[in-house]
């Protein structure tokens, strides 16, 4: 069997600048087993559609118990490598933090992202030296444990829209900079989806870029050819998901028809996929 050692060192090797490791988030044990099953090399979670799924909204609402106890569920459902968004660390704390990621670590997974967005605080994100702290903490814990975690840091200055627009490539930068100083393997950008400005953060930074994509964004190849090492869809697979949800509960309340589910998934199939957990 593949030890945990192992995977995570499989997990760093499938970022690749030019041909991407890209993640199909999911939320639970039987979406994270219906992509492993499409052919997926990595499973990542979704911070948003995991709250969801538990009953609390997206940004830090979730406490840190139930969000691990989920990706331990993940872990033990998939052989491929597992890397979990930990939104802000669930923690108030760099020393939280580092509780966190030994968390994330005893529940299976290889890699987390650590975003540095600072849900009611009083700035959208947390101060640059903060942030890094945080990270330095994560990096910490993960190396005393002898797993080479994957520390994906978020910088969420496109996402939130922070600061002068002109600037905000710099910001972006200099953020990435600090965090990989501190100890972060990758950076992630969501909410950067202009080419041009992708390949020049591809070109500027030292480690792997991660983006998000969904319906608006430029395609793989497109992403790939500028460079890019990772592509996650985020809470965009469960947004669908949910999607279909309330169609077939309108279509059911309104018309009695049932025309929503016609593309669903065979019962068979599905319970196969988890026939062994």
């Amino acid at each position: 069997m593949t030890t945990h050692v192992e995977k995570a060192q499989l997990f760093r090797s499938l970022h690749v600048a030019g041909s991407p490791l890209l993640l199909a988030n999911a939320w639970d044990a039987a979406s994270a087993r219906i992509v492993e099953a499409a052919g997926a090399t990595a499973i990542a979670t979704t911070s948003a559609g995991v709250a969801w799924s538990l009953g609390a909204s997206d940004g830090d609402r979730l406490d840190r118990r139930r969000a691990l106890d989920l990706v331990a569920r993940v872990a033990v459902a998939v052989d491929v490598p597992v890397t979990a968004d930990i939104e802000a660390g669930y923690a108030d704390d760099a020393d939280g933090v580092a509780d966190t990621v030994r968390a994330v670590l005893e529940a299976g997974a290889v890699g987390v992202n650590l975003e540095d967005a600072h849900h009611g605080g009083p700035t959208p994100l947390r101060p640059v030296e903060e942030q890094a702290a945080r990270i330095g903490a994560a990096r910490r814990a993960a190396d005393e444990s002898g797993v080479p975690l994957f520390i994906n840091a978020r910088v969420d200055t496109y996402l939130l829209s922070v600061g002068d627009p002109d600037t905000r490539f710099d910001e972006t930068l200099a953020r990435a900079a600090a965090y990989v100083a501190a100890g972060a393997d990758g950076v992630f950008i969501p909410g950067l989806t202009d080419l041009p400005t992708i390949a020049a953060f591809v070109e500027k930074a030292a480690v792997p870029v991660n983006v998000l994509a969904g319906p608006g964004a430029p395609d793989v190849t497109a992403l790939a050819e500028r460079g890019v090492a990772r592509i996650s869809l985020g809470s965009s697979v469960a947004q669908a998901a949910y999607a279909v949800a309330r169609k077939a509960a309108l279509e059911l309340l309104g018309s009695g028809t049932y025309t929503t589910l016609t593309d669903a998934l065979d019962y068979g199939e599905i319970n196969g996929l988890l026939a062994n957990n």
